[in-house]
Parts: C-alpha cells; structure tokens; sequence
C-alpha cells in the first residue's frame, strides 16, 4: 500500500487570487446591467437569451475554477445570484423579472459551474 501525498494546488496564489477577482468581478458586471436601466445593457446583436446564458455560464465557470473545493458555496452564491437578479428587476419600472429569464441564468450558471468543476478535478489530477 503506498502512502497518498497530500495534495498540491494546480494553481499558484496570485493566480487563484485573479481568477476570483474575475469571478467577483464577472458577477459583479453580470449584476449591474441586470438592474442598471434598459439603456445601460450592452446589446451583442445576438437573442437577449444567448446572451443570459452565456453570461451566466462564464460567472460559473469562474466560480467554479476559484473555489473548486466549495463548490456547493460557489453554486449558492451563482444559481442564487440568478434569482436575486430577477427578483430585483421587479423593482425597476424600466426592467421586468421573469421566470423564464431566471431559468435561462441559472441553466447557464448550473452548465458553467459544472465544467468548472470537471475541468477543476481533471487539472488537479494531472
């Protein structure tokens, strides 16, 4: 029987410190246009529900890749952002919540977080 290291982070400090400066950061951007006026949202000339997922799969896979050892936490704080988002927009007079809209951020954010995480196990298996 052979004795198990202990195991090594595939990524260095200053690098995990990037990558969830870019997952708070993502998230943070992904939160602003949400709730910001209808004027503020950038428009990519593709389907406003392209973009939601897209969006949200990016916000998940860097949650995914910078707490790769929380991921259920990751998860809460990504698919609940999804809901909070909407939620919020009922609030604006410019901007309207749906539930569809809810499901397309977190199907995006559940795809995101779920690559991140495979991607996360393969890298530190190498």
């Amino acid at each position: 029987m052979t004795a198990k290291l202990p195991s090594t982070s595939v990524m260095s400090p200053a690098f995990r410190r990037l990558v969830r400066l870019a997952a708070w950061g993502s998230l943070a951007f992904v939160a602003l246009v949400t709730v910001a006026p209808l004027g503020w949202r950038p428009v990519s000339g593709y389907s406003p529900q392209l973009e939601r997922l897209v969006a949200f799969f990016v916000v998940g896979s860097l949650f995914a890749a910078a707490y790769p050892r929380h991921i259920i936490l990751a998860a809460a704080v990504v698919l609940g952002a999804a809901v909070l988002l909407e939620l919020l927009q009922l609030l604006s007079p410019s901007r309207h919540g749906r539930l569809f809209d809810a499901s397309v951020k977190i199907a995006g954010g559940a795809f995101g977080l779920a690559l991140g995480f495979m991607a996360s196990r393969w890298m530190h298996r190498r």
